[in-house]
């Protein structure tokens, strides 16, 4: 494979033939817009493609709308392909990379021995939402078992920095409040990881806001965005 951005790459999953990283600010910005791409961004998407080529043909990614769904991706196209309206990705064939932008959300990394991969992009909403339950599912549908599979939690912001208005607040942890309160997203994702079956698990050190020299952060203002690849 060739030179990879600046990234924190998972050294765990690459035990089980997996390559899976999250770039760094030094990699520069993934972000495209709501609106037509710009040409900066769109270049930066295809020299990732270009440099992931060796080992995967077809790269996926999607304007993301922080929901729960979950597309599953196959060997029916090549090249950098940008879907609409998902917040997650699982594929099984080999060649086939899939992406997500992160800046405070939680890149979630899902691995099976057997070469599935999933990507998710999880927020507030989509953890509130349960999109990891529905790409666990992608898995078990494809009868793979949820207690073979790693999970990792990449940079995101952590507990500490991320706070939520009751409602939110409430969403995410069932509990009700009448003030703003503290929030672990990727706590409360290794959570329903483990209420799922899942016994593999790591977390990343990194908060982005915390690391924000080394990370991109919503909440410190960065407009930028981080990407996040898997692939088998």
């Amino acid at each position: 494979m060739g030179t990879l951005p600046p990234r924190e790459a998972i050294a765990s999953f690459e035990a089980i033939g997996v390559t899976a990283f999250t770039t760094t600010r030094a990699a520069g910005d993934f972000a495209l817009g709501d609106g037509d791409p710009l040409p900066v961004g769109v270049a930066r998407w295809e020299q990732l493609a270009q440099e992931i080529a060796p080992r995967a043909a077809r790269l996926a990614s999607a304007k993301q709308v922080h929901g729960a769904k979950v597309l599953t991706q196959g060997a029916d196209f090549s090249g950098w392909r940008r879907a609409d309206q998902a917040d997650g990705h699982f594929t099984q064939s080999a060649g086939t990379a899939l992406a997500i932008i992160v800046a405070d959300c939680v890149p979630v990394f899902l691995a099976h021995p057997a070469g599935a991969v999933a990507m998710l992009h999880a927020g507030w909403r989509g953890t509130a939402g349960r999109i990891l339950a529905e790409g666990i599912s992608q898995f078990t549908r494809a009868g793979l078992a949820v207690g073979e599979l790693r999970m990792h939690l990449g940079p995101a912001i952590c507990g500490r920095c991320y706070e939520v208005g009751p409602d939110v607040f409430e969403q995410l942890t069932g509990w009700t409040t009448t003030r703003k309160r503290n929030v672990d997203l990727r706590a409360l994702l290794a959570e329903q990881g483990r209420e799922a079956g899942v016994q593999h698990l790591s977390v990343s050190p990194h908060c982005t806001r915390c690391d924000n020299t080394q990370f991109f952060s919503h909440r410190c203002g960065d407009a930028q965005r981080q990407v996040a690849v898997i692939l088998s």
